[in-house]
């Protein structure tokens, strides 16, 4: 189960990942949280188009996250867009899976790659049987649907422990790592440290 990294702009990530790959790290996916107005702007696609290009990074590292509130004000053209932008090869994500809409509708119709599962139902999941109960559903029925699981906002090894028997595809928490800057983060992942465990 490998972690993620999360940033906060598709440029400001897809350079420090491309810089990490040429210093031999190995290849890894970093995800960007797109807010309702970034997700709305239409120059969006190009943005990341451009991102993708100006850096190098292969568009198969990079992962949008978006809630499912900021692709809620017109459907249609939301899917058009997200179709329009899995067509680059990056990966679509929708964050805080549980807390909103968790529309089955959405996902349905929405091209998704990976649902994250809140921090709200990982933090309790070891001693709050409806959090586990929670998180194991939503894991069941994203893989019913060929989709991948992330947990977010693990701290401990017991929740990994757990969300390994669930068959949880992915993890990040301080369980992991604190949050670090991008430079800060070369030597944490040359060491390796938890990754191989995560």
């Amino acid at each position: 189960m490998p972690a993620r990294f999360c940033c906060g702009q598709a440029h400001a990530c897809s350079g420090p990942a491309r810089s990490w790959q040429s210093a031999g790290v190995p290849p890894l996916r970093v995800a960007v949280n797109l807010s309702s107005r970034q997700f709305n702007q239409n120059t969006l696609l190009r943005t990341v188009v451009r991102a993708l290009k100006e850096t190098g990074l292969h568009p198969r590292y990079l992962e949008l996250e978006l809630t499912e509130s900021g692709i809620m004000h017109n459907e249609d053209a939301a899917i058009t867009l997200l179709k329009q932008l899995k067509t680059t090869g990056i990966r679509i994500t929708i964050d805080d899976f549980g807390t909103g809409y968790s529309s089955l509708n959405h996902l349905k119709r929405f091209p998704i790659d990976a649902l994250k599962i809140d921090r709200s139902f990982v933090r309790d999941l070891t001693h709050d049987p409806h959090d586990a109960a929670i998180v194991k559903a939503i894991v069941a029925m994203a893989h019913a649907l060929q989709m991948q699981v992330i947990a977010e906002g693990v701290e401990d090894e017991r929740q990994m422990i757990f969300l390994r028997k669930c068959r949880c595809d992915h993890a990040q928490g301080v369980f992991f790592s604190a949050p670090l800057p991008a430079e800060g983060l070369t030597d944490l992942l040359r060491e390796g440290g938890r990754w191989g465990h995560g």
